[in-house]
């Protein structure tokens, strides 16, 4: 079991700086969805994680499936990236099975994530077909955006906006967080979760820009359960 001090801290100074036009496109991009989501959310950061996690699902999932054609096509190895980007999938999903603990999304929300993922989903589908380096650019900076919004979802909690209850069962579990941690404490796990997804994706966006990586630091991942389900 992981105690609380060995949640990974995260560096809230992160930014890849836009270099060329695909990059200013998914940088721009990404503003105006931020934009939408400050407009109909507000402050109601639990309401807000239900619905953007349901989005933030899916570029793993997308990129792991074009991924895995393109080897099998080419029949060349993925270097990782398959199952890199089907964990990323899995871990965005227990966040939103955690989230709908916190939060009961309501009627209306569930039409928007309905209609968002689809929406969504095609886009991304498309934008990675075209051009995955983009897609992994936006994905990055979908992350830099995640890490800001739990950033202020724990100082709504520490403000005492929100109410610090206690972390549900399958949070606990997942993270293997001790009895008594709390949502400030899930709050801190799934940020960290977020960072490690944000320099990941920049780093898959820089390999397909042809640059050479040099060796750095990837945000810490959290420990996470090595079976999802609970035991009865």
């Amino acid at each position: 079991m992981a105690t609380l001090q060995q949640i990974p801290a995260v560096d809230l100074g992160v930014h890849h700086e836009a270099r060329g036009v695909s990059d200013r496109l998914a940088f721009g991009f990404t503003k105006v969805l931020r934009f939408c989501a400050d407009t109909f959310f507000a402050r109601r950061y639990g309401h807000r994680a239900i619905v953007l996690e349901t989005v933030a699902a899916v570029p793993g999932m997308v990129g792991a499936t074009l991924t895995h054609l393109r080897c099998l096509r080419n029949m060349c190895d993925d270097d990782g990236w398959i199952r890199t980007l089907m964990e990323e999938a899995e871990n965005e999903r227990m966040h939103l099975m955690t989230f709908i603990h916190v939060a009961k999304p309501t009627l209306f929300e569930r039409c928007v994530i309905l209609g968002v993922q689809w929406v969504f989903y095609l886009a991304f589908f498309g934008l990675y077909l075209v051009s995955p380096r983009t897609a992994h650019r936006v994905v990055g900076y979908f992350e830099e955006e995640a890490v800001i919004s739990y950033t202020h979802y724990l100082a709504e909690i520490d403000e005492g906006r929100s109410p610090n209850v206690p972390a549900p069962a399958i949070a606990r579990h997942y993270w293997r967080l001790p009895d008594d941690a709390t949502l400030r404490d899930v709050v801190l796990v799934v940020r960290a979760d977020e960072a490690h997804h944000r320099d990941v994706n920049h780093r898959f966006a820089d390999e397909l820009a042809g640059n050479v990586v040099a060796p750095r630091d990837v945000a810490p991942y959290p420990v996470h359960a090595d079976e999802i389900r609970q035991a009865a």
